[in-house]
């Protein structure tokens, strides 16, 4: 299973298009609705070789304004490249399908939202030749969904709220949310925005959390992740079993020698869940004088 977060950010674009209408509202930029979308290619490579891809591109049909372009970039840190590269996608784009562009730049912190958000402009400061200013989407202004109600309304929004606030404080509650309405979600609907969450969460420490509730809210779906977590509960099972059944084997050969153990021994020996060590200990058993003389290193 793919577990980064930049795919994620851009990929829940391409699994909810309409998601782009609701994204642009709270970002207080109005767009006609939509009445089609088309996930178009997102290879900008050119007859040169010169590779240039966007994460994610869409053709976005609306009721009343027309059709344009939607380019949706994932952005993980600051890099000074970046707008040169965005400014580029906008001229090829609006040159090979003639409509216009729009971008949409989609983080997880607020220091790289911001300075994603500034206008840039390109050209002498007497007469800028051209300004980029994409559409960014971050914990700074994204909503913090934590009502199951508003979960079930939107679900990729409340998608996208859990993917862009991996490390806020609240994103326990977010996550909590997301397991009380997914329980009553179809299969093919629910299964995906379950990936989802798992790869957009990435190394954050809230992926442990979303593993968790995966594995006890939602263990009754199939989908790669919850057999990931039921693989890892038989194996962490096993070695919790083989790890008691071999501290019993060594009190046992304490016992048998009529070795006594102290309480505090004992603790010790029970609560080792390390095989090897426990092996160790159970040779020095057959022959120590007493039950610490086991923990002395040989």
């Amino acid at each position: 299973m793919v577990s980064s977060p930049h795919e994620a950010m851009h990929r829940i674009f391409q699994e909810h298009p309409e998601l782009f209408s609701r994204v642009s509202e709270v970002l207080g930029v109005g767009f006609a609705p939509l009445a089609s979308f088309t996930v178009l290619p997102n290879d900008l490579t050119e007859t040169q070789p010169l590779e240039r891809r966007v994460d994610t591109l869409l053709r976005l049909d609306t009721e009343g304004d027309g059709s344009f372009l939607l380019a949706v970039e994932a952005q993980g840190r600051k890099d000074p490249d970046k707008p040169a590269s965005w400014a580029y996608y906008a001229s090829y784009l609006l040159a090979k399908y003639r409509m216009q562009p729009m971008l949409l730049v989609v983080c997880q912190d607020r220091s790289t939202a911001e300075w994603a958000a500034r206008p840039v402009r390109f050209g002498p400061p007497q007469w800028p030749l051209l300004t980029l200013c994409p559409l960014v989407a971050g914990p700074h202004n994204m909503p913090l969904i934590t009502d199951p109600a508003e979960v079930r309304k939107d679900l990729a929004l409340a998608t996208l709220s859990a993917i862009t606030h991996a490390a806020s404080p609240d994103i326990g509650a977010i996550l909590k949310a997301m397991t009380r309405v997914l329980p009553d979600t179809p299969a093919e609907l629910a299964n995906p925005i379950i990936e989802l969450i798992a790869q957009g969460l990435g190394k954050h420490p809230s992926a442990e959390l979303w593993r968790k509730l995966v594995a006890v809210d939602l263990s009754f779906y199939k989908s790669p992740l919850s057999e990931e977590l039921r693989a890892e509960g038989r194996a962490e099972g096993r070695a919790q079993g083989e790890a008691r059944r071999a501290a019993e084997d060594v009190l046992a050969v304490l016992a048998e020698r009529g070795v006594g153990v102290s309480e505090e021994a004992r603790e010790r020996i029970t609560g080792c869940g390390d095989p090897e060590t426990l092996s160790r200990w159970l040779r020095r058993a057959v022959t120590s004088p007493s039950a610490d003389g086991i923990f002395t290193e040989e």
